[in-house]
């Protein structure tokens, strides 16, 4: 069976539902899933998940993103980029570079940014995109976020082009929008490409098309990170064949049945992999225990 990730770079006007269902249809399975959804006009890093691949999600570190934005100065919208409606316009042709460097530089470190109303964001249960499209708008709470950096690549007024590298929970539609209220002429994103989230980049991404192509040539294999390369982020314990055998049948195993002489010393619970010949067994839990050697706990068993 077909277990991993797959990381498709996603094309502009689809949404991340319908990059799944083509997924599904391509490898002819149900079992598809995706992880940090994309706006339809965005493109680039959609990691998605295969058969067992959706168990790791949960325990994914995809705590650092990246994207390539393209801000037009001197326009606001209702959806934050150029695809929704023109709300107001402003002229932009005074902004100087030096003027821009201190805005950004304001927005570097931890910020505190409010979701867009377009957003998938749920309040009472729905989400806000479908109350933004009633026409109504409700308070939300603002969310710290970190902005490791912001870079400037290009300024060709109105066009700013950033590079963002960012926290999980960004939403750098906002971020463009409180840029371009503190230029004091409003901005919209233009475009918005992701170019890494966690262990998945784009340069080892794939079109749909040469995901189809792949099947068609039985060659997915080339294009497929597996469960544990996905979780390498997580210290690895190696099992003997008899703590293959323990972990099949759901227990947890003991220290005697792995390749180490004593368990990773913890002071704070800790996630790590069981895995047998390179291949990923199980993710568990390294708990404290105690004076005695920490425990271990089983937290989630893969097909082995």
């Amino acid at each position: 069976m077909l277990d991993g990730f797959f990381v498709i770079d996603k094309p502009a006007g689809i949404t991340s539902h319908d990059v799944v269902s083509r997924v599904r249809r391509i490898l002819g399975t149900r079992k598809v899933g995706h992880t940090g959804t994309l706006d339809p006009f965005a493109t680039g890093v959609l990691p998605v998940a295969v058969n067992d691949g959706t168990k790791a999600i949960p325990f994914l570190d995809e705590g650092l993103k990246q994207y390539e934005a393209v801000m037009r100065l001197g326009v606001s919208t209702d959806t934050l980029d150029m695809t929704g409606r023109i709300t107001a316009e402003a002229d932009a042709s005074g902004v100087a570079r030096q003027q821009l460097d201190e805005v950004l530089a304001r927005f570097t470190g931890s910020i505190d940014q409010v979701p867009p109303m377009y957003s998938a964001i749920k309040r009472d249960g729905q989400p806000l995109y479908k109350l933004a499209r009633q026409g109504v708008e409700v308070e939300r709470q603002s969310r710290r976020v970190e902005i490791h950096r912001l870079e400037l690549t290009a300024l060709e007024l109105p066009f700013v082009s950033l590079r963002v590298t960012c926290s999980r929970g960004t939403y750098v539609r906002s971020l463009a929008d409180d840029i371009g209220t503190a230029l004091g002429c409003g901005a919209a994103l233009e475009t918005l490409r992701r170019t890494l989230s966690g262990p998945f980049a784009l340069a080892a991404a794939c079109s749909l098309d040469a995901l189809e192509q792949a099947a068609a040539s039985s060659s997915l294999d080339t294009l497929r990170m597996s469960p544990t390369a996905a979780l390498c982020h997580l210290a690895e314990i190696p099992l003997s064949e008899a703590g293959l055998t323990r972990v099949r049948h759901g227990r947890s195993p003991e220290l005697q049945e792995t390749q180490l002489e004593a368990w990773p010393a913890c002071e704070e619970p800790v996630l790590v992999r069981l895995c047998r010949q390179g291949a990923l067994v199980a993710v568990a839990q390294l708990e404290p225990f105690a004076d005695r050697s920490p425990r271990i706990v089983l937290k989630r068993v893969f097909a082995c």
